[in-house]
């Protein structure tokens, strides 16, 4: 992923600064753009790996930006935005968006995102098993142990519990995990998100740290 080129997108300079400085200190080559035509002109010109794409922008917005991109690009796009409107996120993920983070948001956790939709896109083969502390999710067996034991989840917890293990250390927000374990097309109350988490700390115990990361959502503890 050395030297991999991210184009971010967005019209106000300090935000863009920040991605930029970041990135960099992870070895990323960042282009800028501060509106959705000098963002479509990074895209034709750099062909980058990336792109970090604001909805709102001042003249084209971002959802526009990412329908014209991927009219001839593959390229990975996760959107920026402050917008954090239901329409908007089924919408971006429905043009081909491949995540979304809303500000205020931590840089370290995007660089953090962009690294894992870039190894996503390389095609890396996603782990059979994902073991986190004493629990095991196996994702081919669709099967969770704890100790080598088997434990009865449903189907939804299944999925809820393999969406957190594939993110494990990242804060996500409860609509992220219903677009990731319920599905972009998924209306309902966010809250039900709480039920299943409920029901999964039940069932696993001290085998695995689920935080509450409060105005946010939940993170699966790396160890």
């Amino acid at each position: 992923m050395a030297r991999a080129t991210v184009v971010v997108v967005d019209d106000e300079a300090n935000i863009a600064d920040l991605v930029e400085m970041y990135l960099a200190q992870a070895d990323f080559r960042v282009v800028k753009a501060a509106t959705g035509e000098q963002a479509l002109a990074a895209v034709s010109e750099h062909s980058p790996d990336l792109v970090v794409l604001d909805v709102g922008l001042p003249d084209l917005d971002g959802l526009e930006v990412c329908r014209r991109v991927r009219a001839t690009s593959r390229v990975p796009i996760i959107f920026l935005t402050a917008r954090d409107d239901e329409v908007d996120r089924v919408v971006g993920l429905e043009l081909g968006a491949d995540d979304y983070v809303t500000k205020p948001f931590s840089p370290r956790e995007l660089v953090a995102r962009v690294k894992a939709v870039l190894r996503r896109a390389e095609g890396a083969p996603a782990p059979e098993v994902i073991r986190v502390g004493s629990v095991e999710v196996d994702l081919g067996r669709r099967e969770v142990r704890v100790d080598d034991r088997v434990m009865e989840l449903t189907t939804r917890e299944f999925d809820l519990l393999r969406f957190l293990a594939e993110r494990k250390g990242l804060a996500l927000s409860r609509r992220q995990i219903l677009d990731g374990a319920w599905g972009a097309g998924w209306y309902g109350d966010e809250r039900t998100v709480d039920v299943h988490m409920a029901q999964v700390r039940k069932k696993l115990g001290s085998g695995l740290r689920i935080t509450t990361v409060r105005g946010v959502g939940y993170r699966l503890e790396a160890s």
